[in-house]
Order: C-alpha cells, then structure tokens, then sequence
C-alpha cells in the first residue's frame, strides 16, 4: 500500500469494518472484461456469504472463473475544503481477495441465509425449502484482506 499512514493492519479493526457495512461489492472477471455486483450478505470466520438467482451472469461468470475480490466501506463523508484539489473523502474501507463456491443444497442455503439476516437484524425468519430452491447462495473463502482509512 502507498500510504502506510492510511493502512488497516488489525484483522479485528477490519472484520468492524465488514460488519458494519450495509453492502458489499463482488468483483469477477471473465475474457479479460470484469463484472462488478452489490450484495446484501452475511459474515463469519473470513466466509462471505450472499445469494442469488439460480441463473444468470454472475453465475456464467463464476463457473468460468471461481476468482473474486469483494468491497466493503463504511463511514463515508464528504470532507469540504476551501479549494477543489483538497476536497476529501472520510472513509474505513476493506478489499478481500477469494474464491467463491456455488452452495445448492437446503440446509447449508438455511444456515446461509440466517447468517444474511443476522447481519441486518436481530429477528427470526422462516424461509420455506420452495424458496430456499429459488436461489443459489454463493460463498466465499476469503485468502486475504487489506484495509484502508482516511479521515479517522
């Protein structure tokens, strides 16, 4: 990293960072042309969890290449100075590197699932296996993170 003053190095500062974030951004690539995507998701143990339609491009693309790098920010603020070039932005962001695994079966979609929920509420939810067999949970193993603020 060019700017060793803004570096996260505490695995704990950035798994706050994951938690406290609302969305994450995956990001693939296939024949040289990249695919970025925003998810609702769940978090634990270095495994990001999110889900999907049992088809489409972010499917395509991961059977070709199981490769992602995943986004997560939280305290983003405009910072305002007197001239252009100094403006700012206030920020604590994480970029993790991994594999992503197609999960297609009921109980391991359940878990997943409760996971997700977890990371935005409290509350218990029902999901029936008519439901659970409309999606494919997609998750990823994370090899390794960097984090990153500015304005802390």
């Amino acid at each position: 990293m060019r700017r060793r003053d803004k570096e996260i190095t505490d695995i704990g500062t950035m798994e706050a960072v994951i938690r406290q974030s609302l969305v994450c951004r995956v990001a693939m690539c296939k024949d040289n042309r990249p695919y970025l995507v925003p998810f609702s998701f769940g978090y634990d143990d270095s495994t990001v969890y999110v889900h999907c339609a049992r088809e489409g491009t972010k499917l395509d693309i991961l059977k070709a290449n199981d490769c992602v790098c995943v986004e997560f920010e939280t305290g983003v603020n405009l910072v305002k100075a007197e001239t252009p070039c100094s403006w700012g932005m206030a920020y604590r962001s994480v970029i993790a590197f991994g594999r992503a695994f197609l999960v297609d079966d009921i109980g391991s979609k359940r878990k997943a699932c409760d996971l997700i929920m977890r990371h935005y509420t409290d509350e218990q939810h029902f999901y029936s296996d008519q439901a659970l067999d409309g999606i494919i949970v997609i998750r990823i193993e994370i090899d390794r993170m960097t984090g990153k603020q500015s304005g802390y």
